[in-house]
């Protein structure tokens, strides 16, 4: 029995819904980081993006257990010397609530080209309403 290994264009990508009501944000970042590489799939091949897209709503509504609210910082770097600043993880929320449930996914991809690629299949939205009804997104439970 010969090994299958999926090709880029017999992919077809479908497209997931994920609301973020209520749950743990690294829950979510498991189950999108999972869909996005396609590992849901029989047909998964490390080597070729076989994922599907996802769609988080209610990014701000996303929840951190413990004290992780107050003490966990994001560090950001301008590339000039002495150019390092952090922001808790409160003010992101506050700000762009996007950005932790991107990081929190980024994190859990492979580092490498193919991850960069694959990222961009997450679209991300603070509140309710999304753009991509077009998609007919599946929604899925986490």
């Amino acid at each position: 029995m010969k090994t299958f290994l999926a090709k880029k264009e017999t992919v077809q990508p479908k497209w997931y819904l994920i609301d973020a009501k209520g749950v743990p944000l690294g829950r979510l970042a498991v189950k999108a980081a999972n869909i996005i590489r396609g590992r849901h799939k029989p047909s998964y091949t490390p080597s070729v993006d076989t994922g599907d897209f996802v769609v988080v709503i209610n990014a701000e509504k996303v929840v951190l257990t413990g004290r992780k609210e107050e003490q966990n910082e994001y560090m950001f770097f301008s590339g000039f010397v002495g150019g390092e600043s952090y922001r808790k993880v409160s003010l992101m929320r506050e700000k762009h609530p996007e950005f932790i449930i991107e990081r929190a996914v980024k994190g859990m991809l492979p580092k490498n080209r193919i991850a960069a690629k694959m990222l961009t299949k997450l679209r991300v939205f603070a509140g309710e309403k999304h753009t991509h009804e077009a998609g007919n997104p599946q929604k899925i439970s986490v």
